[in-house]
């Protein structure tokens, strides 16, 4: 019997450990659209809210996400204090799609280029589009699959949620 409860207790503190490990981002160095090396955990050493947000050029859903946050964004910033993240999945062959695409949309935001989807996959991302909602300490706090008109005002609420606790 004793042997059972502390294979358990063994287990358990393995997946506890593993858990708090996933609920942070990974050191991970990412180029953004101007060429500049990013490491992706410095996001969330900035002491404010940040929203990833996963998505590619061929990506219709995504598209319409981060333009209905980008029409919310300069007041959520105001209220919130947070910051966006757009991370562009587009491979090597589309990668070149990406800046042209932002500067037409004129986001100000950061976005980066996981051409391999090296972060994608250390987040466990099913597919995209993908959110992901960090508090001010840098812990992931929410994720979402998928678009649908209106998630945004989801993500609102988690973020409302997250300025209350503070």
């Amino acid at each position: 019997m004793k042997s059972y409860s502390l294979a358990l207790t063994l287990t358990l503190a393995t997946l506890t450990l593993f858990a708090q490990d996933k609920l942070t981002l990974p050191e991970l160095m990412l180029k953004d659209v101007n060429g500049r090396m990013v490491n992706v955990a410095d996001y969330s050493r900035s002491g404010k809210i940040t929203i990833f947000s996963f998505w590619a050029t061929w990506c219709t859903p995504c598209k319409k996400e981060l333009s209905n946050i980008n029409d919310l964004l300069d007041d959520w910033k105001s209220k919130y204090g947070l910051q966006l993240i757009a991370v562009s999945t587009d491979n090597a062959r589309n990668v070149t799609k990406v800046k042209p695409f932002v500067d037409g949309q004129a986001w100000t935001f950061d976005c980066l280029l996981d051409v391999n989807e090296d972060l994608k996959r250390a987040l466990n991302a099913p597919f995209i589009p993908f959110t992901v909602l960090l508090d001010k300490n840098g812990k992931i706090v929410y994720t979402h699959t998928g678009y649908i008109e209106g998630d945004e005002f989801i993500l609102e609420d988690k973020i409302k949620k997250l300025v209350a606790e503070n």
